[in-house]
């Protein structure tokens, strides 16, 4: 049976907690975001063990660590100016459309933007 497809409410670069799990308090940057199965990717979150064959990149092989996803709704976007988790907040200005913090009401960086 095929997941249930969620909204998934961060983006690539954001700031998040996790809020539930075996890691929850760690704080870390979206690495990835997988919108098809509702996971995303935190960098230092969720590692686990994967036997790796030598290869021409990895001549040596081995065991190495890599982050596995989890799923989106474990995760809150992390505010860095109220130093807390939030909820965001969508601000209408003369440059388009910008993501607020709820709690403080300071811009979330958008790493995205050009």
């Amino acid at each position: 049976m095929a997941a249930e497809k969620v909204k998934v409410n961060v983006k690539k670069g954001d700031m998040v907690m996790v809020i539930t799990g075996k890691d929850a308090g760690k704080k870390g940057k979206v690495l990835q975001v997988i919108p098809d199965k509702s996971r995303v990717v935190v960098e230092k979150v969720n590692t686990v063990k994967k036997h790796q064959k030598p290869t021409k990149d990895i001549p040596q092989g081995g065991i190495m660590e890599q982050e596995a996803p989890i799923h989106s709704s474990n995760v809150m976007l992390y505010c860095t100016e109220c130093n807390s988790v939030t909820r965001k907040s969508i601000k209408i200005t003369g440059e388009g459309k910008v993501r607020v913090c709820k709690k403080c009401g300071h811009n979330l960086p958008d790493k995205n933007k050009k």
